[in-house]
């Protein structure tokens, strides 16, 4: 976005885009709103669309296309093999990251299947930065166990430090040492560490890691679903980059890797993923897993209307007047939320405003998933869905024990070029309501809990009846109001 300075000193971000269609939003009543998250099992997954009027569950799949991408839609080429629209999205691919090897897929966790499978086997390590909730499910599911190496700040809540996603090369290092080089499958990197705060890695850091692999003879695979916002804290923050394009600190980032895969549900703005690959013996071992599980290898379960969207939103990528939206609208609302002392994730990351249930409900005891319960009273005080990201998104262990995770967040994402300054101040207020009332706020228990990935479809209920006062308080302070 263009800095502009407004002659009343007030300081907001100014959209660089001009909305041209639009869809009908609806905002239920309370007593709808209880219903409706009884409904869904206090799981805001559960919830159906129709009933919710701010939609911050994700930014997967929920991005706001360009013209550009709309237009690129209609010379799609319906081939099933050979397709003009592969190829064209192969090359912009190759052009970016300079990767020679391209696998489609339908998304980033079919990725993650097809990189498990042929990378991971029982005893296998994988140390990375931090983990996501499907890429631990599938290294576990083949047998392997994953080793969270990201830098001590990175799990310090309230802080100053601008990489916060970075990895401890010390942790690596150790890890390395007690397991050996035979048993690690790969180092990874996340770009934009998802489950604490949507956190960058610098660039300085992704170098320091390609060179203990290089000692050790180890592939670097890189998560590049969330890269731009990535991207654009490293032109921001890091001094040795603030002189470089997009689109060479994109070359830069590529070329420390072996592997770079990616939801296009988030990178790109369209819906897909794939995988970029430096190594043919590589490329040829994964290959017969894309028509297996996904689709032909020229488009590998994507649409290809898709694949032409994802095609002009990579090149758009490269643009920081358009990768830096996302970001200034959340810091936007993390400032906000600090002048009203509402305790959120600092300094403000990418994907989304993440608000520290651990400290906002800090009455709920983790075995009663505060975050979960926050998520469910968030969508009772305002219509806005957002995302558990705590206790309820790890897994038992094989004993029945429970995972108690390092934060508790519920993630506000902030779906790029979608919502306008008023809605977003609209669940600022909300929060503020929330906030001065969460002593009401109570926890929940399982009524359904799925063995695999339960933060998808389990099913909860709350300990008590917090929820029927929590609406009866609503009513009293907004009378009528929505």
């Amino acid at each position: 976005m263009a800095e502009v300075k407004f002659f009343g000193g007030e300081s907001i971000p100014l959209e660089m885009h001009k909305v041209r269609i639009v869809q009908k939003l609806a905002l239920p009543p309370v007593e709808r709103r209880l219903a409706a998250i009884t409904e869904a099992g206090n799981n805001t997954f559960l919830l159906r669309n129709s009933d919710v009027f701010m939609d911050m569950l994700t930014d997967s799949g929920v991005n706001a296309m360009s013209d550009q991408q709309q237009a690129a839609m209609l010379v799609a080429d319906d081939s099933y093999a050979g397709s003009a629209t592969y190829t064209r999205l192969e090359s912009k691919l190759q052009e970016i990251f300079g990767t020679p090897y391209f696998l489609p897929a339908h998304q980033g966790r079919a990725c993650e299947n097809i990189l498990s499978q042929v990378l991971v086997s029982k005893g296998s390590v994988v140390p990375m930065n931090y983990h996501f909730t499907t890429t631990k499910a599938h290294i576990t599911l083949n047998g392997g166990t994953v080793e969270e190496l990201v830098a001590d700040t990175g799990l310090e809540v309230v802080s100053v430090h601008p990489f916060k996603g970075n990895m401890d090369t010390g942790k690596l290092r150790d890890v390395i040492g007690l397991h050996g080089a035979d048993k690690i499958a790969f180092v990874r990197m996340e770009a934009g560490t998802n489950l604490i705060g949507g956190q960058p890695f610098s660039l300085q850091n992704l170098v320091d890691i390609r060179k203990i692999c290089d000692e050790h003879g180890l592939l670097l695979v890189l998560d590049a679903s969330l890269l731009a916002d990535n991207l654009h804290f490293i032109k921001q923050r890091e001094a040795d980059c603030r002189a470089l394009g997009i689109r060479e600190i994109t070359r830069r980032i590529a070329d420390q890797c072996d592997i770079i895969y990616f939801s296009a549900r988030k990178l790109g703005c369209a819906r897909g993923g794939g995988i970029c690959i430096r190594s043919e013996e590589l490329y040829r071992r994964m290959r017969g897993l894309v028509p297996l599980y996904e689709g032909f290898l020229t488009y590998g379960g994507m649409s290809v209307r898709e694949m032409e969207a994802l095609t002009v939103g990579l090149e758009e990528t490269m643009d920081e007047e358009v990768i830096n939206q996302g970001p200034q609208f959340i810091a936007y609302m993390v400032d906000e939320l600090q002048k009203r002392d509402i305790p959120v994730i600092t300094p403000a990351g990418g994907l989304g405003c993440h608000v520290n249930a651990m400290k906002f409900v800090d009455h709920i005891p983790q075995a009663e998933y505060p975050a979960g319960a926050l998520a469910s009273a968030l969508y009772i005080a305002g219509g806005i869905r957002g995302m558990e990201r705590g206790t309820l998104s790890e897994q038992r262990e094989p004993d029945g024990r429970e995972i108690f995770a390092n934060m508790e967040l519920v993630r506000l994402a902030m779906p790029r070029r979608v919502f306008t300054l008023s809605q977003v101040k609209y669940a600022i207020d909300r929060l503020e309501w929330l906030y001065a009332n969460r002593r009401l706020i109570g926890g929940l228990a399982f009524t359904e809990e799925p063995e695999i990935l339960r933060f998808f479809y389990g099913r909860l209920k709350p300990v008590s009846d917090w929820q029927e006062k929590l609406v009866a308080k609503f009513r009293a302070d907004l009378g009528n109001s929505l």
